[in-house]
């Protein structure tokens, strides 16, 4: 029996094949044009949505959007890829009706729009509102670090830089006294005596000028560190495994994993961005009131007092550190704090009374002692290795009491914060492939991220709902 065979290339058809028999009614592509067809790109910011009246014509915004749209949702970020999927890839192709603009017009459109990729993100999270995939109760958030384009070399701090000029001046000081000498081995080894060694004094002078100039820039904008491919990027911490890169922070919510809100910033750490963060989501979100869980990089005492002023519930571990907790003491927790009677009860039964009173970041700390009792106590050795022991509670503190309470009643919260807002991290950078930008400055980081943010939500809501489902209530 002969094998089954294609068609004659050659052949002509009296009635040719349309190209939309070739994408099927579940295909995503038809709710990405679905969407992008109902937006108000004007409003959102997006540029040229009005076509001049001389000139040679342009694309419209909504073409090529819907072409970065596809693209990262199939792990496209290139323009030069997305150039060559306009050629072959049928999908494409249906979406753009055979529209074939080159790499470079691509990318402008990402860049010159980076601030209208968020609105269209927003809009999406609406569209999730208005089909209730959103819970709205409670919100996992937590942030990641993503490579930028900047290697680690190209990055410096303060510290580094004075590093490199202290070297180099014992350097220079070393080399100085030996070209003063006239070092007979040196003349030798370096193949060109004194000449070899001004060779290498210049190099170090160039280095160190360079290095110099850079610190002081430092000094005149008061930053921390500067890079020189990426300016706006950061050297991250040692333990989240990316030398140089930007600190993405995401609202989840845990009905169905989808992004509530993102946001990227610069900053190293997570301290602060807690309650900037839930506000967004329950923006977004439209509530008024909303819990958030976050882990122990979170914990800072005026950022969940500044959640709770704003409807948000916070759960956020408090971190062991301190002091005593480094030397093997008692930790804080194990001292119970009275609030009828403003005093704290020690592991060994006795009464901490308020003694002592300051100032820290505006707020009023009381430090709380007993120094009679520490005295003949025999819990001493495991409580300090003072004269006595001191207790410091800020005026604010009553925040932290309640969450703990609120944590003790619900410990499974950190379990459910962890499943929750891991799977779009993990999503995003190994499904998705986005280890690292390829785009430079903040802003444009931003604008990229948040349409890695949105195909992330599209492909949820279409493991939810459907394509027909969301078609439908994009034109509603």
């Amino acid at each position: 029996m002969a094998h089954l065979r294609g068609t004659d290339r050659s052949q002509l058809l009296l009635l040719p094949e349309a190209v939309d028999d070739y994408v099927g009614p579940e295909n995503p592509v038809r709710f990405v044009e679905a969407f992008v067809d109902e937006l108000d790109l004007a409003a959102m910011g997006f540029t040229r949505t009005a076509a001049k009246a001389t000139g040679r014509p342009g694309y419209h915004p909504a073409d090529l959007l819907k072409l970065y749209i596809y693209g990262y949702l199939n792990r496209v970020r290139s323009s030069r890829r997305l150039e060559a999927e306009t050629q072959r890839n049928i999908e494409v192709i249906w979406l753009l009706r055979h529209l074939k603009p080159d790499f470079k017009t691509i990318a402008d459109f990402r860049r010159d729009n980076r601030v209208a990729f968020k609105p269209v993100f927003r809009q999406f999270v609406l569209l999730c509102r208005q089909l209730n995939l959103f819970g709205r109760e409670l919100l996992a958030v937590d942030g990641t670090r993503i490579k930028a384009v900047n290697n680690k070399t190209r990055n410096f701090t303060r510290t580094s830089l004075a590093k490199f000029i202290r070297e180099a001046d014992e350097k220079l000081a070393s080399y100085m006294t030996r070209l003063d000498e006239g070092d007979a081995d040196e003349a030798q080894a370096g193949g060109g005596g004194k000449v070899g060694l001004a060779e290498k004094i210049a190099a170090i002078r160039g280095k160190r000028a360079r290095h110099k100039a850079l610190l002081d820039e430092l000094e005149r904008t008061g930053e921390d560190q500067i890079s020189l491919t990426d300016p706006d990027a950061r050297a991250m911490a040692n333990m989240t495994k990316i030398g140089v890169g930007y600190n993405i922070q995401l609202a989840v919510d845990v009905k169905h994993k989808l992004i509530a809100e993102q946001e990227v910033s610069n900053q190293v750490l997570d301290l602060g961005l807690l309650a900037p963060t839930a506000a967004a989501a329950m923006e977004a979100l439209g509530v008024e009131t909303i819990a958030a869980v976050a882990d122990r990089g979170y914990f800072k005492i005026e950022d969940i007092e500044a959640c709770e002023k704003a409807g948000i519930t916070a759960y956020v571990p408090k971190p062991i550190r301190g002091s005593a907790a480094r030397e093997g003491f008692f930790i804080k927790e194990k001292f119970r704090y009275d609030a009828d009677k403003d005093v704290y009860v020690c592991p060994g039964a006795a009464t901490l009374a308020p003694l002592y009173e300051a100032k820290v970041r505006d707020n009023r700390k009381v430090d709380y002692c007993n120094r009679k009792a520490c005295g003949g106590c025999a819990l001493k050795p495991r409580c300090t290795a003072n004269s006595y022991r001191r207790v410091s509670r800020l005026d604010n503190e009553a925040v932290m009491d309640g969450m703990a309470t609120r944590l003790a009643a619900r410990p499974e919260v950190m379990d459910l914060r962890r499943e929750t807002v891991e799977h779009p991290f993990g999503t995003i950078k190994q499904w998705m492939n986005q280890g690292a930008f390829l785009m430079r400055r903040l802003e444009n980081v931003r604008g990229e991220f948040s349409l890695t943010a949105l195909a992330y939500n599209i492909r949820r809501a279409i493991t939810v709902v459907g394509v027909h489902g969301l078609i439908a209530a994009a034109r509603v």
